[in-house]
Parts: C-alpha cells; sequence; structure tokens
C-alpha cells in the first residue's frame, strides 16, 4: 500500500505540495528576492493572501499604516486627494512592487486596484520583527524607499518642465524597461489604466492623452492594440522625444516602477 507522502504525491502532484512563497511567479523581483528557503518559510507564517478587486480600495491615505503589501498579480495606482477633491495620481504598483510605506505610522496615499490584484498582507509589527533578525531584508527595503524617493524627483521634473508628448514618451519608455527588467519583451507595453488614470499621473487631461496617444500612432511611433496595448515601433524616436538616450534607465513613471 502506498505511503501517505506517496498518496499526496498522487493525489496534489508534486507541484502542489511546494510553499505558496517558493512558488511565487514574481518571488525573483519581489522582497522575498534576498531570503533563502528556510527564511522564506518563516515569511509565509505572517503572510496573509488577498485577492481584491477593480476599483476597490486597498488602504486609504492618513488611516495608520497597520499592514504593507506586496503586489503578485494586477495592476495598483495610487493618488492623493487635493482639498477641492481633485485627485493626482503619483504612481502605479505591478506584480513584484512593495506597497505600503508609511511615514509616522500612516499611509501617505490611498491605493485602489486598477484590475483584479493579488496582494500578501504583512503585519508592520511581525514584519518589522523580521527586519530585526534579517539585515538583508531590511536593506533591500531600503533600496525600495530610496527607488521611491528617485522616482518621486523625477515626477516632479515630469510635470514641471516636459511637454505633453514628452511626458507620455517618458510614460511609455519606464513601463517598457520595467517589462525588459521582469523578463518581458519591452516592445510591448501592456497598459491596465484608463487614460484618465494616465492623465491624472501626468497631469494632462484624458483628451490631450487619447490625442497623443494617436499623433503617436499616425507618425508610426507605436501601434495601438485596442486600449490596453501598445508597441514601441520607433523607440529611438520616443527617446528623443523624451531626452533620452537609447536603454538609459528610466525611473520616473511609477511608485516602484
Amino acid at each position: 500500500m502506498p505511503s501517505d507522502k506517496a498518496l499526496d504525491d498522487i493525489l496534489l502532484g508534486p507541484a502542489d505540495r511546494t510553499s505558496p512563497c517558493a512558488a511565487c511567479d514574481v518571488r525573483d523581483v519581489s522582497i522575498c528576492a534576498v531570503l533563502d528557503p528556510d527564511e522564506l518559510k518563516r515569511l509565509e507564517k505572517i503572510v496573509t493572501r488577498l485577492a481584491v478587486q477593480p476599483r476597490e480600495t486597498i488602504f486609504c491615505e492618513a488611516a495608520p499604516a497597520e499592514y504593507l503589501f506586496n503586489v503578485t498579480g494586477g495592476a495598483v495606482k495610487v493618488y492623493k486627494l487635493l482639498a477641492d477633491g481633485r485627485r493626482q495620481i503619483t504612481g502605479f504598483f505591478f506584480p513584484g512592487d512593495f506597497l505600503g510605506l508609511a511615514h509616522l505610522n500612516k499611509y501617505a496615499y490611498t491605493a485602489e486596484a486598477i484590475e483584479e490584484v493579488r496582494l500578501c498582507r504583512f503585519s508592520r509589527r511581525k514584519l518589522e520583527k523580521m527586519l530585526e533578525q534579517y539585515p538583508k531584508l531590511e536593506k533591500h527595503l531600503l533600496q525600495t524607499a530610496s527607488n521611491e524617493l528617485a522616482s518621486a524627483q523625477d515626477q516632479m521634473l515630469l510635470l514641471g518642465r516636459k511637454t505633453a508628448r514628452e511626458r507620455i514618451a517618458t510614460f511609455l519608455l519606464a513601463l517598457s524597461e520595467r517589462a525588459k527588467r521582469h523578463g518581458r519583451s519591452g516592445e510591448r507595453v501592456n497598459l491596465p489604466m484608463s487614460r484618465g488614470d494616465i492623465g491624472d499621473y501626468l497631469g494632462l487631461t484624458m483628451e490631450t492623452v487619447s490625442r497623443t496617444f494617436t499623433r503617436f500612432k499616425n507618425d508610426g511611433k507605436v501601434e495601438l492594440t485596442g486600449a490596453r496595448h501598445v508597441t514601441l515601433q520607433d523607440r529611438q524616436a520616443l527617446c528623443r522625444l523624451a531626452g533620452l538616450v537609447e536603454d538609459e534607465p528610466v525611473s520616473a513613471v511609477a511608485g516602484s516602477l
């Protein structure tokens, strides 16, 4: 008669017995990448996995920052509301990104799911204990915070000095660069966010964003495949427009983009 383990392998399959963290598709590009298998098992004990539906709020600006999140699927937009009710999107987060770093224990922005989002949620208190035990994890989070600061500084330049065409070219190139860092082709860019979201991020109207995409298409710079995909057909032209040398790193797009 087969052993219990053999029966499990028959019923579940070996892959199903693998820990969720070890089998995660974005482990190599997330904060978990610095942990070895034994350390990863400790991290699993403080993780809660969540699924958030489109347009649902993950957390609100100024709320107590009790949790931190790792995005494992989908896309998230983060924004701040001005006193008159206007919204400024400050970044987009994608699989592998870490979400919820806070100042003075309060969230600095509101996070909302653009599409269905999968998250690993960590209690801040429990994660802080792990950071004390694993300095390499703390160092990785510090680097994440530094990247967010660099993106914020570049965003100021993007909004303050660049034209609409320059802003959108920079935006597309940064998304392309991120795709390449994650092992995908940088020629085809996914745009889960709406044209209105892009406008709120770049400080443009939705109409200006749509007109600029159409102009890029007519000029042969991009090919539009529906509303959610863009193929970069003339990267050199986009780089010139954005004021970049081809293949120069672009950090001015999203919170952790």
